[in-house]
């Protein structure tokens, strides 16, 4: 996508005297409500957390959420947001709850339970990060639980590559699924086992819809997805459907259902969240399950073809950067693809960087997370678009690497393969920002600013302002002129405030004198500059006031100003009541600068 915002302006309890490990559910004996399958998940942006999960009984139930500094000698505290759960009956005659978390703050730990008083589940935990920079996430193919035909071997193979990823990764922010949760949608021991590990009750897992979770509601009442529209790529009264769309950081998300080949539902969807949105981030992802760009036994199936057909252009219109998909239990990596064809002729496969220029797209299919299946590759030579793939026959993960002018997406190895060991790479790419080719670069080299400085001066060289002979106006004398005008220069980068203001002392003639306060003034901005602005208008005490004998500010600049100069003036009014004493008076008038 390539855009920025125009404003931008991304540990749990096993009992109740242990904060931070497992996610057993402490049930009270008094109420027969089970709670299970919790899962967190991703929220529509960085300050969101939905949650989900199923309970036995159909009872109001909700989610408390606190922060985990407020947990003192392992009890819950009482301060905790409580958020009203919301849900109905499952697909198999139990009951799911949904909460979305809202209000988190960055780089905080939380703790969360679920249930009813005297009927919570066990504490878990999870923890914000900053919510703007770079970050990693994980992405995981086809768990497919039970595909295998062992349950038990599948989850403890899911287990360990979320073990190893999160122990390689312990700074990632999401947990990210290519579909095909289970191997019967159906199936809650299935669910029940993906859902087991610990990791899934404090990292934000993103679900993808693949063919095996489609076959029911399931998968809709298992996860709690942001930003639903199930009017798109739409279900039916028996099939879970719609697509989604979250923010995260500096990456748009969109994650459609595959399963749907209403491409017409799925394209305008696309077009109108990235017409919304696409202008909060940098990078936009899509996430499907069928991939369209694979290498093993679904490359050649009439519905990938069908897929390939249809939406590779849009997906190059929309400036999508990097596509995720599942489904053929079998690692590859595409050539940059644009618009269906490859983008440059020239990239060679394998590459370790490649430049997206725009439409040019990096399209990834994972292989199997739990070992649960794989399907041998294909090497047809038809298939134009591989740059790079793999089968072992062993478990994968891939970490992707989000920064502000790259993506760095590295497949590592969760089971060693011989002498390839546990974390050795199965390859890795670095899609890199391509220059903007509508513009030109300017570049210059700007030193250290100067400090800079403040000064004034009285313009002129005779300090004596002769106000003549004051002449009989009525019920006093007056007499009028013009002080010499005061120059002030401020060079400060930071332009801070300044003010230039004044007082006069009272007028002496011998042993005779008068008051200041008889003398008054208009200032004004003789020479503009520098953010000089004119100080108020002081009338002459004679009808009442303090005039001149109290300070007066003539001149200021606030602060933030421009660098520069100005010269200030102000024009001079003294009115003398008549019973003064003839004679030629003197007065000083004191300025004073104030920075």
């Amino acid at each position: 996508m390539h855009k920025r915002a125009s404003v931008r302006c991304a540990a749990a309890i096993i009992s109740l005297a242990v904060v931070f490990s497992g996610g057993a559910v402490a049930a009270n004996a008094a109420d027969s409500t089970t709670l299970t399958d919790i899962v967190l998940g991703v929220g529509s942006d960085d300050s969101q957390r939905n949650l989900a999960w199923y309970s036995t009984t159909d009872t109001a139930q909700v989610a408390q959420v606190s922060l985990a500094s407020k947990v003192v000698n392992g009890v819950f505290p009482a301060t905790a947001t409580s958020y009203t759960a919301t849900g109905g009956l499952t697909t198999s005659n139990e009951y799911n709850r949904h909460v979305t978390v809202t209000g988190l703050k960055e780089n905080t730990e939380y703790v969360y339970r679920v249930g009813s008083e005297g009927n919570w589940s066990a504490t878990n935990t999870f923890r914000t990060q900053d919510f703007d920079g770079d970050f990693n996430f994980l992405f995981f193919g086809d768990p497919q639980i039970g595909s295998s035909g062992n349950v038990a071997s599948d989850t403890a193979g899911w287990a360990d590559t979320l073990n190893v990823a999160t122990a390689t990764y312990p700074d990632a922010e999401l947990l990210f699924s290519a579909g095909d949760q289970v191997e019967s949608a159906n199936s809650e021991p299935q669910y029940e086992a993906f859902l087991s590990p610990t990791q899934l009750r404090q990292i934000p897992f993103v679900a993808t819809n693949g063919n095996h979770d489609v076959g029911s509601k399931a998968y809709e009442q298992h996860f709690n997805t942001p930003n639903a529209d199930r009017t798109a790529g739409a279900g039916s009264a028996t099939a879970s459907g719609g697509d989604y769309w979250f923010i995260h950081k500096d990456v748009l998300f969109m994650n459609i259902n595959s399963n749907s080949r209403d491409f017409t539902s799925h394209i305008k969807w696309m077009t109108d969240v990235v017409a919304a949105h696409g202008a909060e981030a940098k990078w936009s992802m899509l996430a499907f399950h069928h991939s369209i760009y694979s290498s093993a036994v679904h490359a050649t199936d009439t519905d990938a073809v069908d897929r390939r057909n249809n939406l590779p252009t849009t997906i190059s219109n929309l400036g999508i950067d990097v596509v995720l998909q599942g489904h053929d239990h079998a690692y590859a990596r595409s050539y940059l693809i644009r618009n269906g064809e490859k983008a440059d002729a020239a990239e060679v496969a394998g590459a370790d960087n490649v430049v997206a220029g725009p439409g040019g797209v990096l399209y990834v299919t994972a292989n199997s997370a739990s070992g649960s299946k794989y399907y041998a590759l294909q090497n047809k030579p038809e298939f134009w678009w591989l740059s790079e793939q793999n089968q072992e026959r062993v478990r994968n993960y891939t970490a992707v690497e989000v920064t502000d002018d790259a993506i760095k997406i590295k497949t590592l190895r969760s089971q060693a393969n011989g002498a390839l060991g546990v974390n050795s790479v199965v390859d890795e790419v670095t899609v890199n920002e391509a220059p903007d080719t509508d513009t030109q670069e300017l570049q210059v080299t700007v030193p250290e600013a100067d400090a800079g400085e403040f000064g004034w001066s009285i313009d002129g060289t005779n300090a004596l302002v002769d106000l003549g002979t004051a002449t009989e106006s009525g019920d006093h004398y007056a007499a009028v002129g013009t002080i010499n005008p005061i120059r002030v220069t401020d060079t400060r980068a930071a332009g801070p405030e300044w003010s230039i203001s004044a007082q006069v002392s009272d007028f002496i003639s011998g042993d005779k004198s008068f008051s200041g306060k008889y003398l008054g003034w208009t200032p004004t901005v003789v020479e503009s500059g520098g953010g000089a602005i004119a100080g108020a208008k002081v009338e002459s005490g004679f009808e009442g006031g303090n005039g001149l004998s109290v300070s007066s500010t003539l001149g200021s600049a606030p602060t933030g100003h421009a660098r520069g100069s100005a010269k200030l003036g102000a024009g001079l009014d003294l009115q003398i009541p008549t019973d003064a004493t003839d004679g030629t008076y003197k007065a000083t008038v004191t300025l004073t600068a104030l920075s």
